[in-house]
């Protein structure tokens, strides 16, 4: 079954790129195309789409607003969406992410990892481009030492394993591998931190992880 996509962007050229990489693929297939950010939203809320790709900036709703209104905490059926864009600016990636994006990916950063965003998305997973990684996370730990937070859930040992490995970029079978126990078991540990923590995608792990300091 093949994974559904919109695509949102104000150059067409652009989302004729992005639909050739994507639909060159056997399993994801593009169901529609918006050009500005109202309109996004607006074939995302009928559509349903398994996946939104969401350029930052264009004309009405910005990409920050779109992912907000598809994804963000007070979404009641959220959407995954992934944030594509040119600009390298932390404040973008920060802002999408807290927004409750699935995902930020440069449009330079090549067909093989928009790809892989989308299945990740699709997955539950999450991927963020390589080269902005870093800065993500200084920024992520600028803020928390701004406001330090109180009180810090209790995670179990294993949880704690968990949580670093997904902050490190690893997915559930890579963490499965890496610490020996089941898949299954693997997704029931990351079931159990987002209930404690409140959250409901491994993107809001992340940040959590370094804002707390559970990783350096």
């Amino acid at each position: 079954m093949s994974i559904t996509v919109l695509l949102a962007d104000d150059q067409p050229m652009i989302r004729s790129c992005l639909r050739l990489i994507l639909e060159d693929q056997p399993d994801i297939r593009v169901i529609a195309e918006a050009g500005d950010g109202a309109e996004a939203v607006a074939l995302a809320r009928r559509l349903r789409p398994d996946v939104c790709l969401v350029d930052v900036q264009m004309p009405g709703l910005d990409g920050i607003e779109v992912t907000a209104a598809l994804a963000g905490p007070d979404t009641r059926d959220p959407l995954r969406v992934i944030v594509v864009t040119t600009f390298d600016l932390d404040e973008y990636v920060y802002g999408a992410l807290r927004g409750g994006a699935a995902g930020f990916v440069l449009k330079d950063a090549g067909p093989e990892l928009l790809v892989e965003a989308v299945r990740a998305a699709h997955a539950g997973d999450a991927l963020i481009s390589p080269s902005i990684t870093l800065r993500l996370l200084r920024h992520v730990t600028a803020a928390a030492a701004r406001t330090a937070r109180a009180l810090t859930p209790s995670l179990s040992e294993r949880e704690s394993e968990v949580v670093r490995a997904i902050a490190r970029g690893r997915t559930n079978q890579e963490i499965a591998t890496e610490l020996r126990i089941s898949l299954s078991t693997v997704k029931g540990h990351v079931s159990s931190v987002m209930t404690k923590l409140g959250m409901r995608n491994r993107v809001e792990i992340v940040a959590w992880a370094w804002e707390s300091r559970l990783v350096r």
